[in-house]
């Protein structure tokens, strides 16, 4: 009996022992992994998501979204002159890489249809995209005025852009567009200055397009636009009234592609209310003979090639044919800044006191 009894004790002890060695060593060593002591696999989610080339440039504009005709907005809607984002980037020291044709075409659809003097313009400004933001505020707070008003009120403002940029003046809505995109704009600007032959070649390419898919020759296009086929590398766009330019408003994805069968081609363009009437008064801001040479891939500002280029672009000046000079000094307002409201309230009374 006292055996049995020492040999269950013995027992007992032999387990326990073997008890506290397997915890002792389970403390030694990790456990075995498995799939839920791994770190989770990494999701799709938590890297940034894919940057594709079409999300550098802005949104094509959308006919239902146009912006409201040009002199007839509230004075209070208008964007505080020098008060837009500086959404560009630092100018690059040097050359920035080649844009491929697809990149050149999807940069330069928003603006491929504008007529052939109005792109020019556009197309040279871009150069001068540090200047944007101020002169479309400027542009903005002086849409009331048009004509020789308007050039006067340049002059008398003593404004000291580039004559590329002021001839812009007349068109709030094209430096407010180039102005609320001005990554767009300043990738546009180093592609004129850099590549200008190839963004010559991808406005005809996106143009042929368009023509080619009948929205060139879609009748409400040619109330405003005259489009003139002069062989291939050569379709040309001039206002349909000479000296009365209309801006045209489009969806890229839409008139660069080919419609669907039994699609009707119509409703596609806007055109932003009245014409902007440019004539002599616009003369030192190059309007007076503005254009391309095609086939020589040259931008004509005042019947002369526009040459500035990535490396002459801090010296470059154009041979205007009458250029302007502002005076030396700050910017000034010297002109009365009236509203057509305000004269006709004038009218009003004086009808009311006879």
């Amino acid at each position: 009996m006292k055996r049995t009894r020492k040999e269950f004790r013995w027992a007992i002890s032999l387990v326990l022992g073997v008890c506290v060695g397997g915890a002792a060593l389970a403390q030694q060593y990790p456990p075995a992994p498995n799939d839920g002591q791994y770190p989770p696999a990494q999701q799709q989610q938590q890297y940034p998501p894919p940057q594709y080339p079409q999300q550098q440039y802005p949104q094509p504009q959308d006919p239902q979204q146009y912006p409201q005709p040009q002199g007839q907005y509230p004075q209070s809607q208008y964007p505080p002159q020098g008060q837009y984002p500086p959404q560009g980037y630092p100018q690059p020291a040097y050359a920035p890489p080649p844009m491929s044709p697809q990149q050149l075409d999807q940069l330069i659809g928003p603006i491929a249809l504008y007529p052939d003097g109005l792109l020019a313009q556009t197309l040279t400004a871009s150069t001068y995209s540090n200047q944007i933001p101020d002169a479309a505020g400027w542009a903005n707070q002086h849409a009331f005025l048009h004509g020789p008003a308007l050039a006067d009120a340049i002059r008398g403002d003593n404004l000291q852009f580039a004559p590329s940029v002021m001839a812009l003046l007349p068109f709030p809505q094209t430096l407010n567009y180039m102005a609320q995109n001005m990554g767009w704009t300043q990738q546009l600007g180093n592609a004129v200055l850099a590549q200008r032959p190839d963004v010559m070649d991808a406005v005809q390419r996106l143009r042929a397009e368009a023509y080619q898919y009948g929205y060139l020759r879609d009748p409400q296009f040619g109330q405003y636009e005259r489009v003139v086929y002069a062989g291939p590398g050569d379709i040309e766009i001039y206002p349909a009234n000479p000296g009365f330019y209309y801006v045209p408003y489009y969806n890229p994805r839409v008139v660069f592609v080919a419609p669907r069968p039994g699609f009707a081609i119509r409703g596609i363009f806007g055109f932003g209310g009245g014409g902007v009437q440019i004539g002599a008064a616009f003369a030192p801001f190059g309007w007076g003979n503005v254009g391309f040479g095609w086939h020589d891939h040259a931008i004509l500002i005042d019947n002369h090639p526009w040459a500035r280029t990535w490396v002459n672009r801090g010296t470059y000046v154009h041979p205007y044919t009458a250029p302007y000079h502002g005076t030396p000094g700050p910017r000034v307002e010297e002109h009365r800044v009236e509203r057509r409201d305000e004269h006709r309230d004038e009218h009003h009374d004086d009808r009311r006191d006879h």
